[in-house]
């Protein structure tokens, strides 16, 4: 072959492939991405059973875990590890409501708290399984079941600590930031237009006025007065005990204890066992739900180990995922 031949083979050669690279550029461009990862989204909300511990299957015993910020965001982002799913969450705790099979759960807690009407839901679902079914739930507090953590616990017929487990945090707070001094040091105006004079409670570029301060103020002690009367109810104390230790105080597990919060040290296996003892469930079948193990975990976990270090990329998350209006919230460590 002539040298023309192969200098022609080979411009021919080039162009089939810069014309694939032109159409898979067009196709990942104009990919319905939305669509795509609404789809997968969807594939996530899909329930898988796990079973745990091998026995009857007239007689389970579910492992239910919470781990992470109770807060509804929605699935995680591609800009987020694995999260606490709130949605998914409560479609467990529905699915729970309707198995006949079900005598009891273990409810596993690593979470610092939440939102308040994220941590309501998920108290109001436990107990009305607790009541309709009249099954027994125990908590198994991991490192940390603080705040809003110890609410979705208080239900429980025993709450199982590990000595270093922090836990307490019992009140309610929201905040917001306030950098309208910082913004007038550089001239930055912030020019606002509202229907009323509370439009902007809580705004980050002006002072708080005595009366908007009485109104949250009312709004955080009814939220808090419904958290100590859930405690003393669920922990059989009076209100002016749970008050006691109800000053936002965390304490470790020995502290909750003494304090009634807690009943007896115990891990995750220990607890699943003293179940079974306690409730002559030797023969019952133990099972949780199954981690994601579709393409949405695989893309959140690659995004997330590849912008994972970067101070830039984490500020874009806090921007891509994260609501920033003040809200109230049962939450150690805001």
């Amino acid at each position: 072959m002539t040298a023309k031949r192969w200098i022609a083979v080979a411009v021919a050669a080039t162009l089939v492939f810069v014309s694939i690279g032109i159409n898979t550029m067009s196709w990942f461009f104009t990919r319905d991405w939305n669509n795509l990862l609404n789809e997968i989204t969807a594939m996530d909300q899909e329930l898988q059973e796990t079973v745990v511990e091998d026995g009857s299957l007239n007689e389970r015993i579910a492992i239910l875990t919470v781990d992470g910020v109770i807060q509804d965001t929605g699935a995680a982002s591609l800009f987020s590890g694995a999260e606490y799913n709130h949605q998914q969450f409560m479609a467990q705790l529905n699915e729970l409501q309707n198995d006949s099979t079900l005598k009891g759960i273990v409810l596993s807690v690593n979470s610092p708290g939440g939102g308040v009407l994220e941590s309501s839901d998920i108290y109001d679902a436990l107990v009305e399984i607790q009541e309709t079914k009249e099954i027994p739930i125990y908590v198994a507090m991991g490192g940390m079941a603080a705040s809003g953590g110890y609410y979705i616990s208080a239900p429980a017929e025993k709450i199982f600590v590990h000595p270093e487990t922090l836990t307490g945090s019992i009140g309610v707070i929201m905040q917001s930031i306030n950098y309208g001094k910082l913004a007038e040091k550089y001239g930055v105006e912030f020019p606002t237009i509202k229907s009323g004079p509370y439009k902007d409670m809580m705004s980050s570029t002006r002072e708080m006025k005595p009366e908007e301060r009485q109104m949250l103020q009312e709004m955080i002690d009814d939220s808090y007065k419904r958290f100590v009367e859930i405690i003393a109810a669920g922990r059989g104390m009076s209100e002016s005990d749970v008050r006691k230790v109800a000053d936002g105080r965390v304490m470790n597990g020995r502290q909750a204890i003494e304090a009634g919060l807690a009943d007896d040290y115990g891990k995750l296996p220990a607890v699943v066992a003293a179940m079974k003892e306690d409730y002559h469930l030797e023969k019952a079948s133990v099972f949780e739900y199954g981690a994601a193990d579709n393409l949405s975990a695989l893309f959140s976990m690659k995004a997330h180990d590849m912008f994972g270090g970067d101070v830039e990329s984490q500020i874009m998350k806090k921007l891509l995922t994260e609501n920033q209006a003040p809200r109230m919230m049962y939450l150690y460590g805001e």
